[in-house]
């Protein structure tokens, strides 16, 4: 029995964030200031000619789904191994004193921390897709984590991240645990995606109260 997980970005784009979706037939996109994320209805042929008009020259678009893509014309693909994990349990945060909601007006900081922790395709506008919670010190934001894909039931745990110079205090745990408990209070199912060969950041989850799910391919796709 096939799930809304096996494609989560197409079942996003074609519910609850179609207001984002780009695209028409058999595949949708995000705005490329929003999310590199694109998803295909199916594998067809005619599925696979709509997502390569969807890449534009010298860009790219990222899929993630439970089995391969197949590569549309006049596309390169480059693929890894993932792993999706939903949350069974909700470990709740103990101490949520240094912790602020991020708006709008935290856009710029939040980029650049993106920009520098690398915790995946993060653009200018990620951040309108779902709400976000960080950490300051003396100012400067040092850590976040938040919300991405929204499906029927399910909300995606996304942009989990640390400054360098701030890792080790466990912040990530303790974003993380808010933006969980957030999701369970909404009566939606958290889950998120990890790179295979990540297994600290498996672990972590786990602790949290996340399993594995499903094996999840990664496939960046490129206009030749």
């Amino acid at each position: 029995m096939t799930s809304p997980l096996d494609r989560p970005v197409w079942h996003a784009l074609s519910t609850l964030q179609v207001s984002f979706a780009e695209g028409t037939g058999r595949a949708r996109c995000f705005a490329r200031d929003i999310s590199l994320l694109a998803a295909t209805a199916d594998d067809t042929p005619e599925a696979m000619m709509d997502l390569g008009a969807l890449i534009e020259p010298g860009g790219a678009v990222v899929l993630l789904q439970t089995d391969p893509s197949p590569v549309p014309p006049g596309a390169v693909a480059e693929v890894a191994a993932g792993v999706q994990l939903v949350a069974d349990s909700i470990v709740e945060p103990s101490e949520i004193a240094d912790v602020v909601d991020l708006t709008d007006a935290d856009a710029s900081d939040m980029f650049a921390l993106a920009r520098l922790a690398r915790p995946g395709p993060f653009e200018s506008r990620t951040h309108t897709l779902g709400g976000f919670v960080g950490i300051r010190e003396h100012g400067r934001l040092v850590a976040m984590a938040g919300e991405r894909l929204r499906l029927p039931g399910y909300t995606e745990v996304s942009g989990v991240c640390t400054h360098p110079e701030a890792r080790g205090r466990g912040y990530a745990t303790l974003l993380s645990r808010v933006v969980t408990s957030r999701i369970a209070g909404c009566g939606d199912t958290a889950f998120l995606h990890v790179f295979a060969a990540n297994h600290a950041a498996i672990r972590l989850y786990e602790k949290l109260g996340f399993r594995l799910r499903a094996p999840i391919v990664v496939t960046i796709l490129r206009r030749l």
